[in-house]
Order: structure tokens, then C-alpha cells, then sequence
């Protein structure tokens, strides 16, 4: 057997670039540990290498062989497959450690300096503490191990604690073959230990994880590990809102006795009743060791894989001597949904959401759709499950819990999944519902009774909403002149805290206004229906072409206006007309006195805290830079004409009107009349409580960039955009000394080159538990029509455009059709220089549709697949009225 190229011995660093086929799992993540800034022992792993070559020089391969062959999960513990453990073992702790290994292990330690000092030996397996296999418990370690002789021993009990019943009987049943577990040793200094225990970044128990939860014992952590003792338990709540996990509860356990180091070598529990009412931890230490977990979780479970460590704590600080996902955690659902697969759909999110987020951008999605998802049906009180999971990152993006909406809306409020999907706005399946209807006895009086009471709260949200927005205008402007460089490091933490809080606050009128729309848009479709057919859908729509004074529609309004004004400003004219451009020097270059100045001012303490993609808090305000914005007046300036636009809505909408006038009885015109202006005012609210929305981000984004630029003057990070490429609990340790920051470049650097990988893959429609999953792209009818749901009315011809990101602007030419995958706000600019619009994604309430309609361009949405199947620059046609795309 060939290991003259093969590594023996490998210190952390090492051991991180290996990886775990050869150092095991335990190995390294400790190396993992290490180069992402964590403290744990000296030492470093023996490899998996080490172990072949043992096994060979040995002659044991055959033995190996056997027990693979002939051992099942049905015979392990029969006496004839005992007596073969036995003797496999027997063969390993008297066999011989080969003397290449010997020495080269003997001159690392010594290297290291921890030749003479008691050792922690501990198994590593190859698979061993992965996401989805531990291996917890199954293979040996021993501690307090002093001299060489004994470190060899304890190397070779290692090695043979791979061939007990219980980890041949593991192997099996997980369906693991014996050849592909190959053992590493991790050798580390023994850590003097004052208090010592384990962690988890979630409630292992419950399957919360929004909790923290750490085990102490005085003493060694083998108590606490092994289950001999009632430890101190300590409850954390990390909601996204904290800016450090706090204290929820604590527990000061029995502690009926500790684990102590021997003389001799090895441990010993001692029994005692002495600490039984003695807290192990300090409130701060408890607070302090919470952050580190959170940070393991961020750092080894990137957000997503929740951590197990153990650790010591040596007096003066917390030392780690291992960390591994948590394999298995109790699914948190609802009786109902609980033998039904687990759905999440990306279809409400790709309007406004759907990129790789960042890791700060992750958090503040996480807050915003928990929050959403409860405050509305805690309003109407119905009972929430705590740990509910709502969303969910995978490859990066953003999902919500589709069978936890369908059910929650059908039990609260009667709702059939059926039309949670309309609003949904994707392509998605339905949870199946074991019952005859939704108000059958008592559940459907509950259901019936939450539903008024819904419409109660939303119409006493809708007349306390201008107040509610005037008042985040006014808390969000006054952060806004905070002198935020002159801010000490920890007021940092606590207005964040204080910023999250408002805005939990504010997110029930946001939860609310986001669906005010949907019951006069229902009425009003449903009441034309009765006298027009297919036809009262188009009418609908086109009814409110026009008729509102939707936020995100005045964006384009306003910019077009803009537009108009620059051949009569002889400045403005001169600073778009120079080559080359500069849009960001546009507030030296223009004077004071030019009028498209101070228009452009106005439009931007207007509008200024919004941008493109504006719910990552990573990308840019317009307000700090408007390069977009003047791009498009740019392009613009030629063809702008918002007296032609508007008065091509008007026509549509009295077409309409004229139409419904002509058919509809006289004394069900003022019904028509009063549905529409109700969903004209549900859709202004709407749009405007997410305007609302994203003003928090905009004093959280000043905040960050300080810290940024405050972490790039410290050398910490490389540009002070890296900043939100850093988890919230590593700015936190940073900004309140508990963490030097060493590392985290390696953080970022691993974060970015992952997040732009993802950024190339195309996200699925759906995960149905963790598969996923891509919605069947649209039919071709007759091989020519593409249909999907019509939300704005009328037909246009065109040249089709496939735009992906705002920032392809530059490729619509006027009378263009835009096709896309989904629209914010930031695509508002956009639409006023189309002629129809096409989406995959989107429904009759999605931001699009509702700008769409205002505009009065006919417009056709959630067409599955239409980015591959429309060719860019084919003629097609749009027929907003049928639902219809026409090749």
C-alpha cells in the first residue's frame, strides 16, 4: 500500500482543506472551526490514510471482509457475529501502529508543543457528524490521556470502536456499507475545565429554531453528554428581531455529581449534592456562549443546518472541542397536514423577492413573512402553533410554507386552498382537505365567526392607515438624521433591535392592507360576471385603468414627467446630453435653480427609500443612488408623453364604463360603481403599505454601512459592502468585543463565490419536503396561444422582449411587449414604454398586475415556462381581455 504522497498527521488548517474523507467529520469541523475564527484545543486529526495503512500493515483486511459479508441487521447481535467483533477487536488493540506513523505523529505533537500534555483522543469517521448521518455516540473517545504509549492505545481503541455491535448495527441500519467508514483520530490538548456541556442552535425536543438551548454541568462535559446527571438547561430566544439571542428561561438542574480528571489518566464521575443549587453559568456567560452557537449555526450550518457542539468553558473563556448539524428535528405542524407532504412555493415571493439573498437580506425576509403570516390570524384569534416553520431558504431563495397557508386560511377563515393560490400567484399543487366543507358544526361556526371578525379589523386597519403611515414617516425620518458615524459601536445593536421591534408593530397593517384589495376585486369580478360572462373579468380590469393613486405606479408617472421637463431646462439638458454621462454627479452638476433639479429633489424625498429589489436590504435606495432613475429619464426624453397615456386610460375605463352602462341594470350600476372604488382604494393601500414597509430598511442600511465602512478601516473585512455578507451574530460579537473578527474575510470570500453560483441556477417552482420540484411549462394550444391569467385588459402587438433583471432596460425599444419572470417596483419605470406585458409568475393582486391595470396596459401573467418558450424579438400579441399570448 502506496502513502509516501499521503498525509498522517494534520494540524487544523490542514485538516480544513482535506476534509472529512480524511480527516472524518469531527476532524473537520473542528478545522472548520478553526479557520472561521472559532477558539478550540491544539491539535489537529490523524487520518482516515492512517487507519488503511494500519489495517493493511495488519493483515486485517480479510477479517473486514467477512463481517461485511456475512453480518446483517438481522444477525448482529447472534453470538456467531459477536464472537467476530470480538475478534476484529482483539486484533486491533494488539496490533502494531506502523512506524511511519508513530513518528510522524510524535514529531507533530511535539511541533505543536503538546507532546508531554494530557490529550483528548476522539474517533472521526469518515461520514461521522454530516448532515445526515451522526454517527453520535457510536464510536469512542477517551480523555486525560498522558504519554505516548497510551496515546497509541487510545488510537487503536479508537480504531476498534468501529467494529462494536452497536456501530456495525448503526452501519446497517442506515444503510451504510462497512468499507466506506474509515476512521480518523482527532488529538487535542485537554482543556482545564471549570464548567463544560453542549449546545444546540434550536429546541432538539420541540423542533423550535428560533430557540437556543445549552446543557452545563461543573466539570468535565461527560456528565452532561452522558446523560448522568440533571444539568442546568438554559433557554435562548433568537427571533431575527434581536440583534443577540436573549435569556428566556432558566433552569438550574440537580447536578447529583461532576466529572473529574484522574491522576492517573482517564476520568472519573463523582457523585455529589453539593452544586444542586448553583447556577453553572452567569446570565453573561450564558449570553455570550448563546452568541457563539448562533454563530457556529451561521458559520458551519450556513444558515440552514442546525448545529450540536460541546464545549468547556476554562475559566475564562469558552473553548470548543466539537460541533455537528443536527441530523433530526420533530416536524412542527398541524395534526391535519402531518401525514401530507410539507409544500413550499417561491409564487408570492418572485415578485419582490426573487434573488439569492445575502445573509443580512435572509434575516429580514425571515422576520418579514413570519411576521406577515401570524399577525392576521392572530388578530382574529386564531391559535398559532409556536415554531411554526413560514418560510424557508433553499439554494438561496426564498420559499413560503404553502400547505401551512392553504390549511391555516381554510381552518381560520374557510378559505379552500383553491383560492389561497390565486393569491398566491404561482403553480402549485393543493394540501387535500378531509372534510365535507368548510362551516360544518362547530368549526364552521368558529370559521365563519374569524372571518367577520377579519373584516371588522380590516376595515378599522383601512381608516387608522394614513395615520399608521404617517407615523413610520416620521419615526423613519427622524433615524434618517442620526449622526450614524459618530455612533458608538453598541448603539448600533440597540437600534436595530429598536428598528425590528417598530416594524413588527407596523406589519399587521401591512398584513392587512396587503389583502384589501382582494375581497372588492372579488365583488366586482363576481358581480359582472352575472351580466357579462367571461367578459365581466376584462371589464373589471379595465374599469380601473386610471382610477387610482397607486404609489408605485406615480413612480413612472413622475419620471415621465420628469422627462418632459428636461428640453425646457437648458442645464438639465446640457448635463443629459454630455459625454460621457455621469448620473451620479448629477447633484454638482445641475444648479440650484434648474426646475428638473428641484422636481427630481422632490421625487426623491418622495420615492427616494425605494430601489430594485428593494426587500434585500443589500441593494441600494434610489435616494443614495439614483443612476437607474436618470438612465431611464434619459432614454426617455424623446418619447415621454403622459397626456397621451393618460388619456388612453381614460378612454379604456370609459369604454368600460359605457359597456357595463349599456347592459347593467340601473340600481346594480352604483354596486358596480362602489366595488370599484373599493378596490381601487384596497390596491392605493396596498402599494402604499409596502412603500411604508421599506422605509425601515432604509436607516438599517445607513446603519450597516457604517459598520462596514468601520470593519474595512479595521482590516476585518475587504470592502465594506461585505458587510452583508456577514451573519448579524458576527457583526454583533465584533461590535461588542467578543470576537476579534479574525477570519470572517474567509466567511465572506465562501459566501459571495456561493451566492453568485446560485445565482446562475434556475430556482424551482416548488420543494415538496426537500425535493425540488419545476412547474410544467404552458401548452402551446393549436401551436400557437399561450394562455394564462389575464389582469389587465385590452390586446397589443409587438416585438416580444425578454427582460430577467430592470437593469436590462436598454433592450425595450417603445411598443415593445416585456416579457419577465416576475415585477417590483423597481420595474415600474419599465412598463410606461411597453405595450403589453407578459409574466410566468403572478396573480390578479401581484404588484404587476395592479400597476398594469393602473396604466391600463393589457397584460398577461402566471404562464409557466414563457421565458423559454416566447423567442426574443418575435412578433407576438397580448390579449389581456382572454387571458391570451399569441405566437
Amino acid at each position: 500500500m502506496n502513502t509516501d504522497s499521503k498525509q498522517i498527521f494534520l494540524n487544523w488548517s490542514e485538516a480544513f482543506e482535506a476534509g472529512s474523507k480524511i480527516v472524518g467529520g469531527k476532524g473537520w469541523n473542528l478545522g472548520r472551526l478553526t479557520r472561521y475564527g472559532f477558539k478550540i484545543p491544539i491539535g489537529g486529526a490523524l487520518s482516515t490514510y492512517a487507519y488503511e495503512l494500519f489495517i493493511f500493515e495488519n493483515g486485517l483486511n480479510e477479517s473486514i471482509k467477512a463481517i461485511s459479508q456475512t453480518v446483517t441487521l438481522d444477525n448482529v447481535q447472534e453470538e456467531s457475529s459477536l464472537k467476530k467483533f470480538d475478534q476484529i477487536r482483539d486484533k486491533i488493540n494488539y496490533g502494531e501502529i506502523p512506524s511511519s506513523i508513530r513518528d510522524e505523529l510524535m514529531r507533530s505533537l511535539q511541533e505543536l508543543n503538546i507532546f508531554d500534555n494530557s490529550l483528548a483522543v476522539r474517533s472521526s469517521a469518515s461520514m461521522e457528524d454530516s448532515s445526515t448521518i451522526s454517527f453520535a455516540g457510536i464510536h469512542d473517545s477517551l480523555l486525560n490521556i498522558s504519554g505516548f504509549n497510551n496515546l497509541i492505545l487510545a488510537i487503536k481503541a479508537c480504531y476498534a470502536s468501529l467494529w462494536t455491535p452497536r456501530a456495525v448495527a448503526y452501519r446497517r441500519k442506515m444503510n451504510v456499507q462497512d468499507m466506506d467508514v474509515l476512521l480518523g483520530v482527532v488529538i487535542q490538548e485537554m482543556i482545564p475545565a471549570e464548567a463544560a456541556g453542549i449546545g444546540f442552535s434550536c429546541d432538539p425536543r420541540t423542533g423550535e429554531e428560533d430557540m437556543i438551548l445549552i446543557n452545563a454541568n461543573f466539570g468535565l462535559g461527560e456528565s452532561v453528554v452522558g446523560g448522568l446527571i440533571q444539568p442546568d438547561e438554559y433557554y435562548l430566544d433568537n427571533n431575527p428581531r434581536l440583534a443577540r439571542p436573549s435569556i428566556s428561561s432558566i433552569r438550574v438542574g440537580r447536578k447529583e455529581g461532576i466529572t473529574l480528571l484522574k491522576e492517573n489518566g482517564g476520568t472519573n464521575f463523582s457523585p455529589t449534592l453539593g452544586f444542586a443549587d448553583k447556577q453553572v453559568l452567569s446570565n453573561q456567560q450564558i449570553g455570550q456562549l448563546g452568541l457563539t452557537i448562533l454563530r457556529i449555526f451561521e458559520a458551519l450550518g450556513q444558515s440552514i443546518d442546525n448545529q450540536d457542539i460541546e464545549w468547556v468553558f476554562n475559566g475564562k473563556e469558552f473553548v470548543l472541542v466539537q460541533a455537528r448539524p443536527v441530523t433530526a428535528l420533530p416536524k412542527i405542524t398541524y395534526p391535519e397536514l402531518r401525514d401530507q407532504p410539507e409544500i413550499w412555493s417561491n409564487g408570492n415571493f418572485r415578485d419582490a423577492g426573487p434573488m439569492v439573498y445575502s445573509s443580512l437580506g435572509a434575516r429580514m425576509c425571515k422576520d418579514v413573512v413570519d411576521v406577515v403570516f401570524s399577525s392576521y390570524l392572530k388578530a382574529v384569534g386564531y391559535p398559532i402553533l409556536p415554531g411554526l416553520k413560514n418560510v424557508r431558504i433553499f439554494n438561496g431563495r426564498a420559499y413560503a410554507n404553502l400547505s401551512l397557508l392553504q390549511w391555516r386560511h381554510y381552518d381560520c377563515f374557510g378559505l379552500t386552498p383553491s383560492s389561497t393560490n390565486e393569491t398566491m400567484g404561482g403553480h402549485q399543487p393543493e394540501i387535500i382537505i378531509y372534510e365535507k366543507g368548510p362551516y360544518h358544526g362547530l368549526r364552521g361556526l368558529k370559521r365563519l365567526s374569524r372571518f367577520y371578525k377579519f373584516v371588522l379589523a380590516l376595515s378599522k386597519s383601512k381608516k387608522n392607515a394614513a395615520k399608521t403611515f404617517a407615523a413610520v414617516d416620521k419615526y423613519t425620518q427622524e433615524l434618517l438624521k442620526k449622526d450614524f458615524k459618530n455612533l458608538p459601536n453598541q448603539d448600533f445593536l440597540k437600534m436595530f433591535t429598536e428598528i425590528m421591534m417598530a416594524r413588527k408593530d407596523y406589519m399587521p397593517t401591512f398584513a392587512f392592507m396587503s389583502g384589501a384589495a382582494t375581497y372588492p376585486n372579488q365583488k366586482l369580478v363576481d358581480k359582472l360576471k352575472k351580466h357579462f360572462k367571461s367578459q365581466g373579468h376584462s371589464l373589471a380590469t379595465a374599469v380601473l385603468a386610471g382610477g387610482a393613486q397607486i404609489t408605485s405606479a406615480q413612480h413612472g408617472y413622475r419620471l415621465m414627467a420628469l422627462a418632459q421637463m428636461v428640453p425646457e431646462d437648458s442645464e438639465a439638458k446640457k448635463f443629459f446630453l454630455a459625454q460621457p454621462f455621469n448620473p451620479l454627479n448629477w447633484d454638482n452638476t445641475l444648479p440650484d435653480n434648474s426646475l428638473f433639479k428641484k422636481a427630481f429633489i422632490e421625487f426623491l424625498n418622495e420615492f427616494g427609500h425605494r430601489g430594485v429589489y428593494e426587500l434585500e436590504i443589500m441593494n441600494p435606495r434610489w435616494r443614495e443612488n439614483p443612476s437607474y432613475l436618470l438612465d431611464i429619464i434619459k432614454n426617455s426624453i424623446e418619447t415621454a408623453d403622459l397626456k397621451k397615456i393618460q388619456e388612453q386610460q381614460q378612454l379604456k375605463a370609459n369604454q368600460a364604463w359605457e359597456e357595463i352602462s349599456r347592459v347593467l341594470p340601473f340600481y346594480q350600476k352604483p354596486i358596480v360603481h362602489y366595488w370599484a372604488k373599493e378596490a381601487s382604494t384596497g390596491a392605493e393601500l396596498r402599494e402604499m403599505s409596502k412603500s411604508v414597509l421599506i422605509k425601515f430598511f432604509e436607516p438599517l442600511r445607513l446603519m450597516f454601512e457604517e459598520i462596514g465602512q468601520r470593519l474595512q478601516d479595521r482590516a476585518i473585512l475587504e470592502q465594506k459592502s461585505d458587510v452583508y455578507h456577514c451573519a448579524l451574530s458576527e457583526l454583533t460579537s465584533i461590535l461588542c468585543d467578543e470576537w476579534d473578527g479574525n477570519s470572517l474575510k474567509y466567511l465572506v470570500t465562501e459566501r459571495k463565490a456561493t451566492r453568485e453560483k446560485l445565482e446562475r441556477l434556475d430556482p424551482p417552482d416548488l420543494i415538496i419536503d426537500d425535493v425540488a420540484s419545476f412547474a410544467k411549462p404552458a401548452q402551446l394550444v393549436s401551436g400557437k396561444v399561450l394562455n394564462g391569467l389575464g389582469v389587465a385588459a385590452g390586446k397589443a402587438s409587438g416585438k416580444a422582449k425578454l427582460i430577467s433583471h430592470p437593469n436590462e432596460w436598454t433592450k425595450l425599444e417603445a411598443g415593445n411587449i416585456m416579457v419577465a419572470p416576475s415585477t417590483d417596483p423597481g420595474w415600474t419605470p419599465l412598463f410606461l414604454k411597453v405595450s403589453g406585458i407578459v409574466m410566468e409568475t403572478g396573480g390578479f393582486l401581484s404588484h404587476g398586475a395592479i400597476v398594469a391595470r393602473e396604466y391600463g396596459i393589457p397584460s398577461v401573467v402566471n404562464i409557466p415556462g414563457v421565458m423559454k418558450i416566447i423567442r426574443d424579438g418575435a412578433e407576438i400579441t397580448v390579449d389581456g381581455d382572454n387571458g391570451q399570448v399569441i405566437l
